[in-house]
C-alpha cells in the first residue's frame, strides 16, 4: 500500500468513497459531495492523503481549519473515510498514523472530530489513535429532518504545544 496526496486528478474517487460514507447515514451531516474547488478551499493545503493498493484508492483523510482566528491556527478537524469494502482491515489506522505525523510536521497541536454517537467504529478508531471524548453537542444539527448529537473527540500532540 502507498499513501499519496489528494489532488484534483484523483478527487472523483475521494467523492465516491465519501458518498459511501454519506450513504451510511452516520458519517457526516452532508448529503452530497462538493466540487473540487469547494473541497480544496475548505481543507488545509497539507494533510490531504489517500491510501492506494496499486491504482485503487482504499480510503482518504484530510484536515479542515476549525477557526479563522490565529490563536486556533494549530487546531484542525479530521475527515477520514474508508471505502465500504475495505473497512475493518486497518486502513483507517494507517491513514490516521500518517495524518497525525504530517499534522505535527506542519505545527498542528490539536486534532478534533465531531462524530455521531451511533458511529461506534469511528469512535473506537479515534480512541485507538489517542483521541479522547471531551464532550457532546446535543442536537447540534439536523439531517433529513432529524436533530442529531455529536461526540466531540480530541487528540493533543505529544510534541507540539506541550
Amino acid at each position: 500500500m502507498k499513501i499519496k496526496a489528494i489532488q484534483e486528478n484523483n478527487y472523483q474517487t475521494v467523492v465516491e468513497i465519501y458518498e459511501q460514507g454519506i450513504a451510511t447515514g452516520n458519517a457526516t451531516f452532508q448529503t452530497e459531495a462538493t466540487t473540487w474547488a469547494e473541497w480544496d478551499k475548505s481543507h488545509l493545503p497539507f494533510c490531504r492523503i489517500a491510501i492506494f493498493e496499486d491504482v485503487k484508492m482504499l480510503g482518504w483523510a484530510a484536515l479542515s481549519p476549525v477557526s479563522s482566528r490565529c490563536v486556533y491556527a494549530g487546531v484542525a478537524e479530521v475527515s477520514i473515510y474508508v471505502a465500504s469494502n475495505e473497512r475493518a482491515k486497518g486502513i483507517g489506522k494507517i491513514l490516521f498514523e500518517k495524518l497525525i505525523s504530517e499534522s505535527e510536521e506542519n505545527g498542528l497541536w490539536t486534532l478534533q472530530s465531531g462524530i455521531f454517537p451511533e458511529n461506534i467504529s469511528s469512535i473506537k478508531l479515534h480512541e485507538t489513535m489517542g483521541f479522547r471524548i471531551i464532550g457532546y453537542r446535543e442536537k447540534i444539527g439536523a439531517k433529513n429532518g432529524v436533530w442529531r448529537d455529536n461526540v466531540i473527540m480530541e487528540r493533543r500532540s505529544k510534541t507540539i504545544g506541550v
